[in-house]
C-alpha cells in the first residue's frame, strides 16, 4: 500500500475522463496519458477508470493512524516487539507503532489504497516530481483491477508470506517505472529484462534512500530491511522473470509463496507448521522466514553476509524450509518458542552450534534442541518462560 518516495504531487480544479476520475483536471490528463503505456508494459488489463485525488500530509497521518490502528493495534505491536526483542532483533522499549508512523510519515509521497481503489499524491511536493510517482502509483490500480492486491498481503497469511507478496507488487511497480523514466532519460525503447547485472544497479540507487530519510536510517535493521525488500528484492525478482522475454507479471502461478522463494529462483514451498500450545494465552503466531532469519544469523549471531540471499549467512537461510514461532502469555512470564525446519542436518546443526555459542545475544534464557519435524530436520528454541507446551506440526515438538 504504502509507497517510498520516489517523488510527489499536483494542483486544483475539476477534470475526469475515460481512463482517470479526478478533481485535479492536470493531475487527471497527466495520469490519463501515462496509463495506457504502463498497462501494457505491466502486461495488464484497464477495467475500470482510475481514482486520483490530492491530499494534505496532515490528512495522510490521520489515514497512517487509522491504518496502524486496524493492522497493527497497539497490543499486537507489543507483542511483536515481545517476540523480536526474545529474538535479540529490536529493544524490547521499541516503540513499534511509532516507529512506522514517523517512518511512512516521513518517506510516504503518494499511495495507491485497495479500499477505497484510489490513488492520492501528497500536496506538499514539487510538481516536477509528480511523474515518478504517478509512474509507480498507476500501475498499483492496474494491478488492483487484475488481481485483489489486498487478498495477496493479507497479514492473516503470515509475516513471511504476506512480505513475499509485497515483493511481487513493489518490485513489479518499480520495475515498470524505472524502465518508462530510463526510456524518457535516453530517448530510446529499453528493456530492463535485458539488462545484464540489474541488480548491481538497482540496489545502490534503492538503498540510497537511508541516507536521504533520517528516521529509516535511524530504525532498527530488521524494520529498515523489511521496508526496503519488496521495492529492491522484488525487482530483482520480477526482472528474473522477465528474462525469459515473456514479461509475466508475477501474479498467479508465479506469485511467490515465501521471502525464500523472492531470492531464488527454485526454493521449494516452505513447510507450513501450525502450533498448539497449553498452559499459557498464545498473544502471537507467526513464520520469520528466510529474509529475516539471515538478518537474525548477521545481527544476532554475527555471521558474515550483508546483501539478502548472498554471503555466508544467506547460504545458510537458504536452507531454511519453514518455520513458526509463538509467544505464550504463561503464569511465569512470557516465553517464546521457535521451530524452524532445514533442508538438511547440517544445516540444522550449524544453526543449532550458532545459537548455543551465541545465547547471550538473545533477549531471554535461551534452549535450543536438535529435533525431527514432519519428517525433515529442524531446531526448536524456547527464549524466556518455559511454563507452557508447544506442539509444531503433526509431531511434539517438546514442553
Amino acid at each position: 500500500m504504502l509507497t517510498l518516495a520516489y517523488a510527489a504531487s499536483g494542483c486544483g480544479g475539476q477534470a475526469s475522463s475515460d481512463l482517470v476520475h479526478s478533481s485535479d483536471p492536470q493531475l487527471a490528463a497527466l495520469a490519463a496519458e501515462l496509463l495506457p503505456d504502463l498497462a501494457s508494459r505491466a502486461g495488464m488489463e484497464l477495467s475500470t477508470p482510475v481514482r486520483l485525488e490530492q491530499r494534505s500530509r496532515d490528512e495522510l497521518v490521520r489515514y497512517l493512524r487509522t491504518k496502524l490502528d486496524e493492522d497493527l493495534p497497539a497490543d499486537e505491536a507489543r507483542a511483536r516487539t515481545d517476540a523480536y526483542a526474545f529474538l535479540g532483533l529490536v529493544d524490547p522499549d521499541l516503540d513499534l507503532r511509532g516507529v512506522l508512523l514517523g517512518l511512512y510519515t516521513e518517506q510516504v509521497a503518494g499511495f495507491y489504497e485497495p479500499d477505497s481503489m484510489a490513488l492520492f499524491v501528497l500536496d506538499d511536493q514539487p510538481d516536477e516530481a509528480v511523474e515518478a510517482l504517478l509512474i509507480h502509483e498507476l500501475v498499483h490500480a492496474v494491478q488492483d483491477q487484475n488481481v485483489p492486491l489486498e487478498e495477496l498481503t493479507d497479514p492473516s497469511l503470515g509475516n513471511d508470506r504476506a512480505t513475499a507478496a509485497l515483493a511481487a507488487i513493489e518490485g513489479h511497480a518499480t520495475l515498470v517505472m524505472f524502465e518508462y523514466l530510463t526510456e524518457q532519460l535516453t530517448g530510446s525503447p529499453i528493456d530492463l529484462s535485458e539488462i545484464p547485472d540489474f541488480e548491481s544497479q538497482i540496489r545502490p540507487a534503492l538503498q540510497g534512500m537511508n541516507q536521504q530519510f533520517p528516521a529509516l536510517a535511524e530504525a532498527p535493521r530488521v524494520i529498515r530491511e523489511s521496508l526496503l525488500f519488496p521495492y529492491i528484492d522484488g525487482a530483482v525478482f520480477v526482472q528474473r522473470l522477465w528474462s525469459n522475454g515473456a514479461r509475466e507479471n508475477p501474479f498467479g502461478p508465479l506469485m511467490p509463496g515465501s521471502t525464500e522463494q523472492v531470492l531464488h529462483d527454485r526454493a521449494a514451498d516452505p513447510v507450513d507448521l501450525p502450533a498448539r500450545v497449553d498452559g499459557g494465552d498464545v498473544l502471537l503466531d507467526d513464520v520469520l522466514g528466510s529474509f529475516e532469519m539471515q538478518i537474525l544469523l548477521e545481527d544476532v549471531l554475527g555471521i558474515p553476509g550483508g546483501v539478502a540471499g548472498e554471503g555466508e549467512s544467506g547460504a545458510l537461510a537458504a536452507h531454511w524450509d519453514g518455520d513458526r514461532y509463538v509467544l505464550v502469555d504463561t503464569d511465569a512470564g512470557l516465553g517464546l518458542a521457535w521451530a524452524a525446519l532445514w533442508s538438511d542436518g547440517e544445516s540444522r546443526d550449524r544453526f543449532a552450534g550458532h545459537v548455543e555459542t551465541g545465547r547471550d545475544a538473545f533477549g531471554g534464557p535461551v534452549t535450543i534442541e536438535r529435533i525431527e519435524l514432519e519428517g525433515r530436520p529442524a531446531t526448536l528454541m524456547r527464549i524466556g518462560a518455559d511454563g507452557f507446551r508447544v506442539t509444531f506440526g503433526a509431531a511434539d515438538a517438546g514442553s
